[in-house]
């Protein structure tokens, strides 16, 4: 009796120690640890800035496999209702989620070339805001995990306030440049889409009847009611006058993250 007992003391202990070294061994391996993976460098400064998409997407996978609702709780069907981003005319194709809208889908092949280090730059996994503990990430947006002023780049008002000679948003003037924004573009701010994040070589080929896909990253879909205030070059002399007030006080430059 009293060596039966004690071979299974034995083979407890043995299955204990088991179900020990098992879970130092996920513990060690962020693939089979969901803790431990929120908590890896490359979600932080400096090792995201390095992280590729394969990287991210080992573990993300879903974003780019999730699809939209076929029909709505209401009950209406996909098929029979426009999303408000498919209300320009530069966008084809059935309702897609938001990150295929960004990646995968014609437009984003041919237009942009975004990273997922583009937008997300790592966050504090414990309560999303820097200076929290000593050695909390610095520069994070309280409560976000991306940045809302890189959206505001693509998706702001369109500024027609500043442009001499307009005098309403672009569906309101349009005609009068013939929907052609290289009307004037073609002499004003003949240096833009030098990102990484755009393919400027697509962009800057549009035929003049594209003209309406420079107005679906420049007003046409605004998720803000304030417009992205963009890089100013040197005030050219050819402009009239002083420089303006609302030009004053702009950054000249990128950040160099989306310029390298």
């Amino acid at each position: 009796m009293k060596q039966s007992q004690t071979a299974l003391i034995l083979r407890i202990m043995s299955l204990m120690l088991c179900v020990t070294q098992i879970q130092a061994k996920d513990a060690e391996d962020p693939e089979h640890d969901y803790l431990g993976s929120r908590w890896d460098p490359i979600h932080f400064k400096p090792a995201i800035d390095q992280a590729s998409d394969e990287q991210c997407l080992k573990c993300h996978q879903e974003i780019l496999k999730r699809t939209t609702r076929s029909e709505s709780p209401a009950g209406i069907k996909s098929e029979e209702s426009i999303a408000w981003y498919q209300t320009n005319q530069n966008y084809s194709g059935p309702q897609e989620t938001f990150h295929r809208r960004h990646l995968v889908t014609p437009e984003a092949r041919r237009f942009m070339q975004f990273k997922c280090i583009t937008c997300h730059q790592g966050h504090d996994p414990k309560d999303e805001v820097s200076g929290s503990s000593e050695t909390a990430q610095s520069g994070l947006i309280l409560r976000k995990s991306v940045d809302p002023d890189i959206c505001l780049m693509c998706h702001g008002s369109f500024d027609y306030k500043v442009m001499s000679g307009l005098s309403g948003d672009w569906p309101e003037v349009a005609a009068k440049f013939e929907n052609d924004c290289v009307t004037c573009h073609k002499e004003y701010r003949t240096v833009r889409h030098k990102l990484n994040f755009l393919n400027e070589y697509e962009i800057e080929n549009l035929q003049a009847n594209e003209s309406d896909l420079c107005y679906g990253c420049h007003g046409g879909r605004a998720w803000y009611a304030i417009p992205y205030p963009y890089v100013r070059r040197p005030w050219l002399q050819r402009m009239p006058g002083a420089l303006p007030e609302w030009a004053k006080n702009r950054p000249t430059k990128y950040d160099a993250r989306f310029t390298n």
